[in-house]
Formats: structure tokens, C-alpha cells, sequence
């Protein structure tokens, strides 16, 4: 089998499996009442095997998802993580003069907004 294929499936299988306990689990637990919801129903059945279909294929897509961006090519280096601060200055203000003259402004620095 081609590794592309088995890739595929592995991983569809593994988000399938994966969605499907997570379903149950929500129904087990009582989550915003859906046991009570699904089992008091008279369709509750068909919405039980919707629930669990429908998450199986959400994680079995994300799983998959998340298998093909994982194959990244080796070829670069990802960036160290090193911070690199550049030499930003504070940026001006200009204010009024409050005692006084209203024309007159003056250029201060800024003071974390006093």
C-alpha cells in the first residue's frame, strides 16, 4: 500500500476513534443534559448515532489534518525563539497646560496615560 494511503487511513481511523469516545463520553457525562435529551426523545436514536457520526468525522478530519501539516519538509531550520528587541522610543504627547495660558502646549514624553 502506497504510504500516502496508509497515512490517510491510519490517521482517519485514529480521529475516528477518537471522535467517537469523545461522543459517547458526552452523553455519559450528561453535557448540557443530552442523555436526557437523546433518551427521552423518541428519535433519540436516529440523534445519538448523528452525534457520534458527525464527531467522528470532524476529528477524523482534523486528525488527518494535522497528520499532512506534521510532514513539513526538513529542509529549514524553524527560528530559534530568540527575542529581538529593536530601539523603539516612546512616542510623544502633546498636552495642554492646564494652569494658564490654553495656547501654550507642551511636548512630553509619555507617561502610561496620565
Amino acid at each position: 500500500m502506497p504510504r500516502l494511503i496508509r497515512l490517510y487511513l491510519s490517521s482517519m481511523m485514529l480521529g475516528a476513534v477518537l471522535g467517537v469516545i469523545f461522543a459517547v463520553l458526552l452523553v455519559a457525562f450528561d453535557i448540557a443534559g443530552l442523555r436526557h435529551l437523546l433518551f427521552a426523545s423518541p428519535a433519540g436514536l436516529i440523534g445519538f448515532f448523528m452525534l457520534i457520526f458527525f464527531h467522528a468525522a470532524l476529528f477524523a478530519g482534523v486528525q488527518f489534518g494535522i497528520s499532512v501539516m506534521l510532514m513539513a519538509e526538513g529542509g529549514r531550520k524553524p527560528p530559534s525563539g530568540r527575542l529581538v528587541f529593536s530601539n523603539i522610543s516612546r512616542p510623544k504627547v502633546l498636552v495642554e497646560s492646564a494652569a494658564g495660558n490654553s495656547d501654550r502646549k507642551k511636548l512630553l514624553p509619555n507617561s502610561h496615560g496620565h
